[in-house]
């Protein structure tokens, strides 16, 4: 692994995010001057001191026919002249973007940067809406022959169970408390509690994964302000450091790899991460985790070293990842129940993680919290996005 050196460190000033759900009365681009313009007012900053603007979105090409969204969200907030690129990366879009403008500050390019991301998907039906998603899969050699994301994602739960032991009220119990924490969200999609059995009896989608082990269809816009850290106590709120970022990668086809039980990319991002940051996992007071579906949430924590591979289901049961236990997992309700805009996931999950950090986020907060990390996935592994952050000393 390549070390760089001579970077400058990089501060979060500003967060913003919508509300995610069905948002039928708002347009992309509205969701992203939503969340751009709430973190520069958190910041305290005006549009005309901004000097770069990043973009994650998936497909907006084919959610709302409109491609370079990028400078059609700039143009919108008043700051056409700022320049402006959309990043994607499948479900990873959000997090990649935000490396981009990590990346963009550090090296001493720009100062001010903003990172969003925004996805509107219910413009389109349902069905239409998780084929586009199944696109981020390999088309040539998985879809084409009729696998969809769930079906890919169902495998690997069943490989899981099979190779672990993990049960299906494991994978429940990942549902019941990702909904129990968006309970305490106000921006969460579903921010009520649900149960054990009423997640096992839901209809199924591939099994084993029934309709409650499934994130939603979502609509939402999340943005952060970035600037170096050496300026950042001349702006206003409390500021949180990104202390480092791993990227990871793995074979785009499922059936490629060796242990579908794994992801790859997950262990190649973490273990970059953690080595820029000179932390271990056990130096990780909360995580926010891909839970695409309630497989994906198990195998991230053990990929992410959190626990021991074949143990995230039982430590899942036994209340370990819950609000305050061993690590909390999650704390905003994850994509299962906060929602899953899909070029949003990766600012949503860094807001959530300013927001524990500066102990702002009330029922759901964690206790005096040192470190968070954020971990999101593009497709069904094959791109992999860690970023470590901490609190502001």
């Amino acid at each position: 692994m390549t070390e760089v050196h001579n970077l400058r460190d990089v501060a979060i000033i500003g967060i913003g995010e919508t509300q995610i759900g069905e948002l039928w009365d708002k347009s992309l681009r509205e969701l992203g001057i939503e969340a751009g313009l709430k973190a520069l007012k958190y910041a305290g900053l005006h549009g005309d001191e901004v000097e770069k603007l990043y973009v994650g979105n998936m497909s907006a090409g084919k959610l709302i026919n409109q491609e370079h969204v990028a400078p059609l969200i700039a143009d919108y907030a008043g700051i056409s002249e700022v320049p402006s690129t959309r990043i994607e990366s499948g479900s990873a879009s959000g997090g990649m973007a935000l490396a981009e403008g990590y990346k963009a500050v550090a090296s001493g390019m720009e100062d001010i940067v903003v990172v969003g991301g925004a996805e509107k998907m219910t413009d389109v039906g349902e069905q239409e809406a998780k084929d586009i998603l199944s696109s981020t899969a390999d088309q040539e050699w998985e879809t084409v022959f009729g696998a969809t994301f769930d079906s890919l994602y169902a495998m690997m739960a069943r490989y899981h169970m099979d190779n672990h032991g993990t049960t299906k009220d494991q994978l429940a119990q990942v549902a019941v408390k990702n909904h129990a924490n968006a309970a305490k969200n106000p921006n969460a999609q579903y921010p009520r509690e649900t149960s054990k059995k009423f997640v096992k009896n839901a209809p199924m989608v591939a099994d084993p994964l029934g309709m409650f082990d499934c994130a939603p269809i979502s609509d939402g816009g999340a943005a952060v302000v970035l600037c170096p850290a050496e300026r950042a106590d001349s702006f206003d709120g409390d500021p949180v450091e990104i202390v480092s970022l791993g990227q990871g990668g793995d074979h785009m086809a499922v059936h490629e790899r060796r242990d579908i039980g794994t992801m790859k990319a997950t262990e190649r991002a973490a273990k970059k991460a953690y080595k820029r940051a000179s932390v271990k996992p056990q130096d990780i007071d909360f995580a926010e985790v891909h839970d695409n579906y309630t497989i994906t949430e198990i195998m991230a924590i053990e990929d992410l070293g959190f626990f021991e591979k074949g143990e995230g289901g039982r430590a899942t049961e036994e209340g370990k990842t819950e609000l305050n236990s061993d690590i909390s997992i999650n704390t905003s309700g994850g994509l299962k129940a906060k929602g899953r805009p899909v070029g949003a996931v990766g600012l949503n999950q860094a807001v959530e993680a300013v927001l524990q950090l500066r102990g702002e986020a009330g029922e759901r907060q964690v206790d005096q919290p040192g470190y968070g990390l954020i971990h999101n996935i593009g497709g069904t592994g094959a791109s992999a996005i860690v970023h470590i952050l901490r609190r502001w000393s």
